[in-house]
């Protein structure tokens, strides 16, 4: 019987399981089909700058922490595994093209400095110094307001999940893929076992990291959670050289370059329940997107379209703690667009709680009936 047993093998449940494997715990990772390939695959990879302090909110702790930890993780998966998951602190731009959109651009940079993150207003001029492929937005997008963010970071999803699975079976880690959740047996305030599509699975400790499908689990123990599917679609350009170089930011929309010249642009919100289709219309619209902001993007090639669903909460917030009364079982899910980003900080907390540790950040606010 395995300490742990993790139901769900995205970037979340592999990140927990090795770090519970290096402290010391037997852990399984079951998924309903291979690991890594729901939303932890579909995302850009963004790592947006942040500062760890004690003092300010849970959520502000977990960007902090997750801020540090992930070029340590980086650099620990490559050495263990030989796997280069693509991390790349390659600075990242926020841009605005209205007067609302710029005056809420302004908010934001001043919370941002208040909380030790470094970030530069630039003028036209400068913005087209630093990022030559945007000199056309820089020139005639009146009015314009950009910030440079040097700290934004980012790493290549499909690598890092590589390196994850690769670094939990060195570590002893028994990955279960193609296993989906029939029935949860409880009894005695505890979970018993779980009957799945390969038979019965049982450990001394389960967390629930099911992403987008971890409220239908959790209404088989009575529990219902506000955590519902929201698509985001995506188109990867293929190019011959790099035409940007910084992650860019405009509102809700992103464009991420890549080191061998390949550029994602993302990303959508939609309500559509567990519907992974991309629409036309909406490739359209973010192929426009990209390519008015970059125009060098004119004339590259549209590799891949693809769409990922993320596990939305209702109040914006992860779900982390553990399952109201059951004295075995814990869940860390509901992350919405930053599950790749929080991934290593959700796992530390989560494993020191699992372990029977005082987590170092509060997980009052992440409540699971709050």
């Amino acid at each position: 019987m395995h300490d742990v047993l993790i139901i769900g093998g995205g970037v979340i449940g592999l990140s927990l399981a090795w770090d519970l494997a290096r402290h010391g715990c037997s852990v399984q990772v079951v998924d309903r089909q291979e690991m890594g390939r729901e939303a932890s695959w579909a995302g850009a990879g963004i790592l947006p700058a942040a500062v760890y302090s004690p003092d300010s909110h849970p959520i502000d702790q977990l960007r902090g922490l997750a801020c540090e930890l992930h070029p340590q993780w980086s650099a620990e998966l490559k050495a263990a595994t030989g796997i280069d998951n693509g991390y790349w602190r390659c600075g990242g731009l926020n841009l605005a093209r209205t007067p609302g959109e710029a005056a809420s651009l302004a908010a934001w940079a001043t919370l941002s400095r208040e909380e030790g993150i470094p970030v530069e207003h630039l003028s036209p001029a400068r913005l087209a110094e630093i990022e030559p492929g945007l000199i056309q937005f820089a020139e005639h997008s009146a009015p314009c307001t950009s910030y440079f963010i040097p700290g934004e970071s980012q790493l290549r999803n499909p690598w890092h999940l590589k390196a994850l699975k690769a670094a939990c079976e060195l570590a002893g880690v028994e990955l279960t893929p193609h296993t989906a959740i029939d029935d949860i047996e409880c009894a005695n305030g505890e979970i018993k076992s779980l009957h799945t599509t390969t038979g019965s699975l049982r450990a001394r400790q389960y967390c629930f990291t099911s992403g987008a499908w971890t409220g239908q689990l959790l209404q088989r123990l009575g529990i219902h959670l506000g955590i519902i599917p929201i698509r985001g679609q995506m188109v990867l350009f293929r190019c011959e050289q790099p035409p940007i170089t910084r992650v860019i930011n405009e509102g809700s929309r992103y464009l991420v370059p890549r080191q061998d010249g390949h550029v994602l642009a993302g990303s959508t919100e939609e309500e559509v329940g567990f519907d992974k289709r991309t629409t036309a219309d909406t490739i359209a619209e973010l192929t426009e997107f990209a390519r008015d902001l970059v125009p060098a993007l004119a004339t590259a090639t549209i590799e891949q379209t693809w769409a990922g669903l993320r596990p939305g909460s209702f109040d914006g917030l992860p779900y982390l703690g553990p399952l109201p009364n059951l004295c075995n079982a814990h869940l860390a899910a509901g992350h919405f667009r930053t599950g790749l980003y929080l991934s290593p900080a959700t796992a530390q907390i989560m494993s020191q709680l699992i372990r029977g540790q005082k987590p170092q950040i509060d997980l009052s606010p992440f409540r699971i009936l709050r």
